[in-house]
C-alpha cells in the first residue's frame, strides 16, 4: 500500500476550503492515498509548523519531506490522475517560476491577510459579546 501524502490547509479560508474540498472529494472517490488535514481541527505536529506558518500557504508532507507553495501543489496534482496534466504544465520552465512568483508574492499573501482580517473580526465579535460561547 502506498504511503499517505498529507495535505495541510486552512479550512477556515473560503478559497482554500473550496479548492481543497474539491480535491479531497475526488481523492476519496478514487481511493487515492491522500489525507487532508485542516490546520484548525487536526493534529499537524508532523509538519513542524505553527498554525500561523501553516496558514500562510499550502503544505504537503510526502516521504518525510515537507513542501510548501507551488511545489506542494505539484506533488498534490501528481497524486491525482485527473490533475497530472496540470502538474506537468505548471512544472514547465518559465511557467514554474512565474507560478511560484505569483503564488508566493501575490496570491498567498493576499489570502493570508484575508485570513488575519477574519481572525481579527472573530476576536472582536467574541470580545463584544462576553459570556457568549464562540463556535
Amino acid at each position: 500500500m502506498p504511503e499517505q501524502t498529507e495535505i495541510l490547509y486552512n479550512a477556515d479560508c473560503p478559497v482554500c476550503n473550496f479548492e481543497i474540498t474539491h480535491y479531497a472529494d475526488y481523492a476519496r472517490k478514487e481511493a487515492l492515498p491522500l489525507t487532508f488535514k485542516d490546520l484548525n481541527r487536526d493534529d499537524f505536529a508532523a509538519f513542524g509548523l505553527t498554525a500561523d506558518q501553516a496558514a500562510r500557504r499550502l503544505h504537503v508532507l510526502k516521504d518525510g519531506q515537507i513542501t510548501a507553495g507551488i511545489p506542494a501543489f505539484l506533488i498534490l496534482w501528481r497524486e491525482m490522475p485527473r490533475y497530472r496534466w496540470l502538474a506537468k504544465l505548471v512544472a514547465l520552465p518559465g511557467l514554474f517560476q512565474l507560478s511560484c512568483f505569483g503564488y508566493d508574492r501575490i496570491l498567498a499573501p493576499l489570502i493570508y491577510r484575508w485570513h488575519l482580517r477574519r481572525l481579527k473580526r472573530r476576536a472582536a465579535a467574541g470580545a463584544a459579546q462576553p459570556g457568549r460561547p464562540r463556535p
